[in-house]
């Protein structure tokens, strides 16, 4: 393997990778050997790629450069990468994080993982989660502890901490997550990375389920990826978007493009405060200084609407519906429900769906933290539910945070995570771009608009 090639595209995107591959540049298997050898040297304390398939990426690099050598072209053919635990990956354990499920081996892939291979992926092994994805730690008994490669004292999020932790220090250029708390977006905001949280529905769920579970997805919950450009996040977008099973007999999947070509064209609604949860004024501050240069590129920003739906009773239907959907698979949770008294949290997301439609008649954009703090302290004490977080000098309650996530979850909506800055101590800050139901290629397109204009991913110290 060649210095040039370990120096010059250990940091590159995987669309970049692609090309240099296409054009007889760089081969699939120095690729994935580079990209083991970054694994073995960097993951030590961090402890983000918890399951490893070498050989079977090496057999997959191999085939990759045969078939390039063929002429043949794929979306992602030859480029390494991981994917989140809770994926299955054929003949690998799925624990979701559980000793429960410590000696269950996945049958097959994922939708998603076989659309990624299809595309030509080599998958090189899966990334560390907590315990059925529901925490923004990710630590488990199995696995132990991931740790922020920015700063290893600090949680690199949850549940797709390792994925995050994984792509923000250079180990592989892309990810596949999943969100149903802001798994996505909270790991790319803690890590200084991009990450998407798709419309519902968009990418198929199956094979993305607590071990033995086989069925219907998780309502709310969605699939996805973290890269570290926003072309990567698109180029994902399309390799794994589209109905699937019965579904695509029928189906064919039109997204709509991007609303606008230009910062200048977009309405921008800025959302700076919430009636559940606490906002660092670091992160505030941030998104004023964004919102500013918005304003200087000619955008239209508003920091009220009317048409805004009550945050507070949104808060209250995701909360209820959130922790039904998680009960599935998973410990027994309090508070059953009847299915009459589902099917009214059901009418309420419908009626809170139209109101964001309208919404999206007048702005283009809605901002919005991905947190209301940047990385914090490890604390994997017990009682989760009387954890806290300290925000602004103050004891905060620490699954309050879960309003921001809600934004978007509840209504369905595409949210894309983009860095948008450091705080004083060096941490990351990420932004929540908020967009209408299905239009997922505006809020990538926007956040690909603000990558250009003001600069995106940074290395963390040390990489």
């Amino acid at each position: 393997m060649s210095e040039t090639l370990t120096t010059d595209l250990s940091w590159a995107s995987a669309g970049e990778l692609g090309a240099a591959m296409g054009a007889g540049r760089a081969s699939a298997v120095d690729l994935t050997e580079a990209a083991i050898a970054r694994i073995e040297a960097r993951d030590g304390p961090i402890n983000a790629v918890v399951v490893r398939d070498f050989a079977e990426a090496r057999l997959a690099a191999k085939a990759a450069d045969a078939a390039l050598a063929k002429g043949e072209r794929r979306p992602l053919l030859g480029v390494p990468m991981t994917v989140k635990e809770s994926h299955n990956v054929g003949g690998l354990a799925t624990t979701w994080g559980s000793p429960a499920f410590v000696n269950w081996i996945a049958p097959e892939d994922s939708v998603g993982v076989a659309r990624l291979k299809a595309a030509g992926a080599v998958v090189l092994g899966k990334t560390n989660i907590p315990p059925f994805l529901s925490d923004w730690q990710s630590a488990n008994p199995i696995y132990g502890q991931t740790r922020n490669p920015w700063n290893l004292e600090r949680s690199p999020g949850g549940s797709s901490g390792g994925a995050a932790a994984a792509v923000a220090s250079g180990m592989v250029p892309l990810e596949f997550g999943s969100d149903i708390g802001g798994s996505i977006r909270i790991p790319a905001a803690f890590c200084g990375i991009y990450g998407h949280k798709p419309s519902f529905n968009l990418i198929p769920q199956q094979g993305h389920a607590p071990p033995g579970v086989d069925g219907g997805g998780v309502e709310l919950a969605v699939v996805g990826p973290l890269a570290r450009t926003t072309d990567d996040l698109d180029l994902a977008l399309t390799v794994l978007a589209g109905p699937s099973g019965l579904e695509a007999k029928g189906y064919r999947l039109d997204l709509p493009p991007a609303r606008h070509a230009k910062l200048a064209d977009y309405r921008v609604l800025v959302i700076d405060r919430h009636p559940a949860a606490e906002l660092d004024e670091e992160i505030k501050a941030a998104l004023h200084a964004l919102a500013e240069r918005l304003d200087g590129e000619g955008a239209e920003i508003a920091y009220a609407s009317d048409l805004l739906p009550n945050l507070a009773h949104q808060h209250e239907l995701y909360g209820q519906m959130l922790g039904t959907a998680m009960s599935r698979g998973g410990p027994p949770q309090p508070g059953a429900i009847s299915a009459h008294e589902w099917m009214g949290l059901q009418d309420g997301q419908l009626a809170l769906r139209r109101q964001w439609e309208t919404l999206f008649e007048r702005f283009d954009v809605v901002l919005a933290p991905a947190f209301g703090c940047v990385a914090f302290p490890h604390d994997l004490s017990e009682n989760a539910g009387a954890r806290t977080l300290m925000i602004n000098g103050r004891h905060t309650p620490y699954f309050a945070q879960m309003a921001w996530a809600g934004l978007a979850t509840l209504p369905n909506l595409p949210a894309t995570v983009a860095p948008v800055g450091l705080t004083k101590e060096g941490l990351p800050i990420g932004v929540q771009i908020i967009g209408a139901y299905l239009e997922d290629r505006t809020t990538i397109g926007f956040a690909g608009l603000l990558e250009k204009a003001f600069g995106g991913f940074q290395r963390p110290p040390g990489y």
